[in-house]
């Protein structure tokens, strides 16, 4: 990705999009759904949902969560992944 200026701000919407496109490069897994973003000293951390296994029926997939870490400029300093699920599983945000 092309560096930005310093004066240039870069919207949350371009910094969700480029952890959903890095993140399918790195793990090559398909991009579910953003579930959460957020700021803190580390940077921008953004929490989306990749297919690890698709089944037959399809709520049997499974999904994990992942959390991409990019600094300002929007380059990506790390992602973990944070937990799998089954897709028919409903999460409980409490856990």
């Amino acid at each position: 990705m092309a560096k930005r200026s310093a004066d240039t701000k870069i919207s949350l919407g371009e910094l969700v999009e480029i952890a959903r496109k890095e993140l399918a490069k790195l793990t090559n897994l398909k991009a579910q759904s953003t579930v959460g973003t957020f700021k803190d000293e580390k940077g921008w951390h953004v929490l989306v949902d990749m297919l690890e296994k698709e089944s037959i029926p399809n709520s049997m997939d499974i999904l994990a969560t992942y959390e991409v870490i990019l600094d300002e400029e929007g380059e990506l300093m790390e992602f973990n992944r944070k937990k799998m699920r089954k897709r028919i599983d409903v999460i409980n945000e409490e856990e």
